[in-house]
């Protein structure tokens, strides 16, 4: 029976036992499409990841995502962690710089001295807005809840999510979702997520506080998600909402699942486009086999 090496790592983690918990499999081209949905099953974290091989296409690895109900063209926090582990188990941690083939693209990921690595995503999207009167009972809310100076809307770099505005923490702490309410929207739009956020915080030091909740992919609530707050980073300079059309902001996650998260965000809007960086540091857990 072959044995398939695989590491967890926590993501956004400014220590171990923090952040979003990740699997990662290394020389996965043998497993199966069926087999890979299932180990993601068993591992049951938000995402699991399968480095097809240790040698490099087109100058970058070719990686696959799934959650613990389908796979997913692209995600933040599994981005990260799989070129840590890319980077320091494969590399020799002499890369400055790991690209990831992904589904949604070849996404680059570089590494700087103080521990932190950082992903470049795509442009975004955006797409359709709602009102927060469709929101409101899907998120257990009071329509005085919501920030009405901004907009609820999809926005994607790759994965699309809702982004919520709220007006204070208190607001984000009793967000609940109603599933029955939230599937009847997702199945008719194309995110599947909520992000919800407002400028209130756990921690000082940090800019924002953010929860999301990912029902549709088996993910009640996501401790850290870099997909997500790249949606964010690219929304919040859009709409200025730190009164400029650049972002650079501390943002917490996961306080509410004791899971406590640190993702930085830097985002501008040009002539050309928005440019999105999703920062934050991955911990080694633990590395073993599966049988």
């Amino acid at each position: 029976m072959s044995t398939k090496p695989y590491y967890i790592v926590d993501v956004f983690a400014e220590t171990k036992y923090a952040g979003n918990q990740l699997a990662v499999f290394r020389n996965a081209a043998a497993i199966s499409d069926h087999e890979m949905q299932q180990i993601a099953r068993e591992t049951n974290y938000s995402e699991t990841t399968f480095i097809l091989s240790d040698e490099p296409r087109n100058g970058g690895f070719d990686v696959r995502i799934f959650t613990p109900s389908e796979e997913v063209p692209f995600a933040g926090h599994p981005t990260l962690g799989t070129a840590f582990i890319i980077r320091n188990e494969i590399l020799n941690g002499r890369a400055e710089k790991v690209l990831l083939n992904l589904k949604v693209g070849q996404i680059p990921v570089s590494f700087s001295p103080d521990g932190y690595s950082w992903m470049r995503q795509i442009q975004p999207t955006f797409g359709s807005q709602h009102l927060p009167e469709t929101f409101a009972p899907i998120l257990g809310l009071e329509l005085a809840d919501f920030d009405g100076r901004f907009p609820i809307q999809e926005v994607s770099t790759g994965l699309p999510f809702f982004i919520v505005p709220l007006k204070t923490i208190q607001a984000l702490k009793k967000a609940k979702v109603n599933r029955e309410r939230c599937f009847e929207l997702v199945r008719r739009t194309e995110a599947k997520g909520i992000l919800v956020f407002c400028p209130q915080t756990h921690q000082q030091g940090n800019d924002l506080s953010v929860r999301v909740f990912v029902d549709y992919f088996g993910i009640p609530e996501d401790p850290a998600t870099g997909s997500g707050n790249g949606c964010l980073a690219g929304y919040l300079a859009h709409y200025r909402y730190f009164g400029q059309p650049w972002v650079d902001a501390r943002v917490e996650q996961g306080y509410e699942i004791s899971r406590p998260s640190l993702l930085l965000l830097k985002s501008q809007e040009t002539a050309d486009g928005i440019a999105i960086d999703v920062g934050g540091k991955s911990v080694l857990v633990a590395r073993g086999e599966f049988m």
